[in-house]
Formats: structure tokens, C-alpha cells, sequence
């Protein structure tokens, strides 16, 4: 594989083998990362648990303190007032079944999320199978399915992240922009981590925290302390 000499210069500031404190690893992405582009700094976490057993799965949402650094685009399924209140609220697209015939007809995907109102979910599972592969399939447990219409698109605009284990035991999730800055980079990371932390399964054993890295989209991966 054809390395590039950005990648290189990169990964010669980050010393082979060393673990960083998290702020420290922070703070050498956001200087590594030279891009011609606004590079997104990413989180993964490897956990000692088992995701093939539903007691060990972990996924939540939080609110980034300083966002996602991205403009979301959010779909609405909803019906009379509850679509009027998601209008007012600013989502994007606010509809029916009208909006899941134009994905069913069109593979029409130009949304970032996807929320709903607990009566909908009927005519919404029509294409979980479409959604579902995309990570767009509303859930109560993400705060996608709701009563609560204007909350969860506020929540979504102003950087609401969700994390789920993957098939590896392995969460990926985005947590700010390079041009954020370290310190709401810092801010960010703590509050994604400290979830984490706190959705630890009961019925998890032995080491939770197997490994940290954080990198930037075109950086290096840089290990990260987990002592803290």
C-alpha cells in the first residue's frame, strides 16, 4: 500500500508505542492533521465485552458540549400538529407516507437522522430494512422515537452523538472538527468517554476499557491512556 508523504510527516510526530494522556493525544491530532480540509477527530474505544450477548451490548446517545462541528439534516415522520411542531422546531423534511414512498421509489437518502413519532413506527417499518443498514432507523433508546419532537431535533442540531458496539467490540464515533480547537476537542472527548463509561453492562466481567485511540480522518491513530 502506497503511503503518502502528509501520512508520513503525521505519523513521525506521534512516537511509536507511546500511550498518551487523552488530552495530550488530542492536542498532537488536532497538530498533525493537515488536510486541505476541515478533518474530523474520531474516537475508538475497544471493550472487554461480548457483543453477541444482548446483556453486553452497549450503545447510548449524548450532547456534545461543543457539537459536531456538522450540519445535520433531519427527517420527521409525524402527522398534524406533532408535524407543524417539527416544522417550527427546524427539521428539514417533515412528512409521511409520502416521504417513505420517495425512499422506497427513489433510494432517496439526502438525511442525516431520522425521528419519529411513536405512531408512525407502523408505517416507518415499512422500510427498516432500508434504513436500518444506514444507521437511520428510529429507536426509543437513541431518543429517535418521541413524543417530544422539538427536544430531540434540538438535540440532534446542537451535536447529539450516538455510540454503539460494533460486531468487533468496537465503538467509532466522531466527537468535533480540527478547527474546534483542543480544548472543546478535550471538552468533547470527556463527555463521550464518561457515557461509555457509565453504560458499562452489568453483566460485563474483567477488564471494560481494552483499548483507546483517537485520530484525525486522515491522521495517524494515537493511543490513549485509559488509567484516568
Amino acid at each position: 500500500m502506497k503511503i503518502s508523504k502528509r501520512y508520513k510527516e503525521a505519523s513521525a510526530k506521534v512516537e511509536n508505542g507511546k500511550v498518551y494522556d487523552y488530552a495530550e493525544a488530542i492536542r498532537l491530532a488536532v497538530e498533525a492533521a493537515s488536510a486541505k480540509f476541515d478533518e474530523s477527530l474520531e474516537l475508538h474505544v475497544r471493550l472487554g465485552v461480548d457483543p453477541r450477548h444482548a446483556d453486553q451490548q452497549v450503545r447510548g446517545v449524548c450532547v456534545l458540549p461543543n457539537g459536531t462541528g456538522k450540519k445535520v439534516r433531519v427527517l420527521v415522520f409525524a402527522k398534524g400538529a406533532k408535524a407543524d411542531e417539527a416544522t417550527a422546531a427546524g427539521a428539514d423534511y417533515v412528512g409521511a407516507e409520502e416521504l417513505v414512498a420517495k425512499i422506497q421509489k427513489e433510494n432517496w437518502f439526502d438525511f442525516d437522522a431520522c425521528i419519529t413519532t411513536p405512531d408512525m413506527m407502523g408505517v416507518v417499518g415499512r422500510i427498516a430494512r432500508l434504513l436500518g443498514p444506514k444507521g437511520l432507523m428510529p429507536n426509543p433508546k437513541s431518543g429517535t422515537v418521541t413524543q417530544d419532537i422539538t427536544k430531540a431535533i434540538h438535540d440532534i442540531k446542537a451535536g447529539k452523538v450516538e455510540y454503539r458496539l460494533d460486531k468487533a467490540a468496537i465503538i467509532h464515533v466522531p466527537f468535533g472538527k480540527v478547527s474546534f480547537g483542543a480544548d472543546k476537542l478535550i471538552e468533547n472527548f470527556e463527555t463521550i468517554m464518561d457515557a461509555i463509561v457509565k453504560a458499562k453492562p452489568s453483566a460485563a466481567k474483567g477488564t471494560y476499557l481494552k483499548s483507546i485511540a483517537v485520530a484525525s480522518t486522515m491522521g495517524p491513530g494515537i493511543k490513549v491512556s485509559y488509567a484516568k
